[in-house]
């Protein structure tokens, strides 16, 4: 199961944020009411930005398990996409006992060919999974965001959902971890808030 630290009063303080990290919905704001602050992000914390150079070198990082000839093709692939910075930030929900859920979100710079190329890729992977997934719920003032669910009736304790949507120069990607059935709700209020504070030239609003 997973650890969830203590709330204290600084979680629902918004950070100190600037650059690319400040497009993130900060904690206590309208639209992370309820999240605080949420599990750290691997080695990272629950709040980090990364410079282009290191998150380049973090993605390869994750194709380690790879056969060295599809390794070096992705690797190829990153590359090209002259990615310029990364910031992650993740909240916890437990307002409800028997429901407490967690919101990763990501959101990564790029060239906006990039980004629609990264976005169009993630669909064709999803397409193709057919029956391993289902269609979550759509992001409501956002027809190019998507949601993906395992299939119901898995039996599995947790539950969760992967969306992600290009927003100019920014590709945002969240993933949504709760008890199951996952009540998707708040999260999607939460990505909703995220969402609309980055307009088309990749500004916060």
């Amino acid at each position: 199961m997973w650890e969830f630290p203590e709330r204290d009063a600084d979680d629902h303080k918004a950070p100190a944020a600037s650059g690319l990290a400040a497009l993130l919905v900060p904690y206590g704001s309208d639209g992370s009411d309820g999240f605080g602050r949420g599990p750290d992000l691997g080695e990272y914390g629950a709040d980090v930005e990364l410079s282009g150079a290191r998150a380049t070198a973090l993605r390869k990082e994750e194709l380690g398990g790879l056969p060295r000839s599809q390794r070096r093709l992705l690797e190829r692939q990153i590359d090209k996409q002259h990615i310029k910075g990364m910031a992650m930030r993740s909240y916890l929900d437990d307002r409800y006992t028997r429901e407490v859920s967690t919101v990763s979100i990501t959101l990564v710079r790029m060239d906006r060919d990039s980004v629609r190329a990264a976005a169009a890729g993630q669909n064709t992977l999803f397409d193709a999974l057919g029956d391993a997934l289902r269609a979550g719920p759509r992001i409501e003032g956002h027809k190019d965001a998507r949601c993906y669910r395992p299939p119901k009736g898995t039996g599995d304790d947790l539950d969760t959902m992967y969306c992600y949507a290009p927003q100019g120069d920014v590709l945002v990607t969240a993933a949504v971890d709760g008890v199951a059935p996952l009540k998707a709700g708040e999260a999607m209020r939460l990505l909703k808030d995220q969402l609309d504070r980055i307009a088309e030239p990749g500004e916060a609003v």
